[in-house]
């Protein structure tokens, strides 16, 4: 059972992931207008990923014995000034998700709902990952900055991610 309390934090977040969905679709939708389709494809790729952590979230409200509330999702940000920019928003998103699972933990354990905490553990070893992979994109586009060759180089490379539904 989920207490009142915990199942709205558990409603916004799942709206959070897909609000990150719908922020990455609009950074693939950039990079496609600036002719980089390697970043939009792995911008697409996280869209794809984030819809399933909404969809996760959603599952675990149900199974748990709660009310799904899908609420308004903003327009995010559409306009940036180079794919460093993009990263770079991507990864203070990334870190405002993570805060806010950590959160979430932090009032499972509060709590006592040990499913929750099982069930939000892989989120947390989740975040660690995303902060890390937009870090290391956001580091190697700072060392090509002003090299259009290492740009294209980094698109090409980043065009080849795929998208695996996450196993948990």
């Amino acid at each position: 059972m989920l207490s009142p309390e915990l199942e709205s934090a558990l409603n916004e977040q799942m709206k959070n992931e897909f609000f990150s969905a719908y922020l990455y679709m609009a950074i693939a939708g950039y990079f496609e207008d600036e002719d980089f389709s390697g970043f939009a494809s792995w911008m697409r790729v996280q869209a794809l990923e984030e819809m399933s952590h909404g969809e996760m979230f959603f599952r675990f409200i149900c199974e748990a014995g709660g009310r799904t509330d899908l609420r308004a999702i903003e327009a995010p940000k559409n306009e940036f000034t180079s794919p460093q920019d993009a990263f770079a928003h991507s990864l203070e998103h990334e870190k405002f998700v993570t805060d806010s699972i950590n959160k979430l933990m932090d009032q499972a354990k509060a709590e006592g709902n040990h499913a929750a905490q099982i069930f939000l553990q892989w989120f947390i070893t989740e975040q660690l990952e995303e902060l890390s992979n937009f870090g290391h994109i956001l580091k190697k586009l700072k060392m090509v900055e002003g090299d259009g060759r290492g740009l294209l180089m980094l698109d090409q490379e980043l065009g080849q991610r795929t998208f695996v539904p996450p196993k948990v």
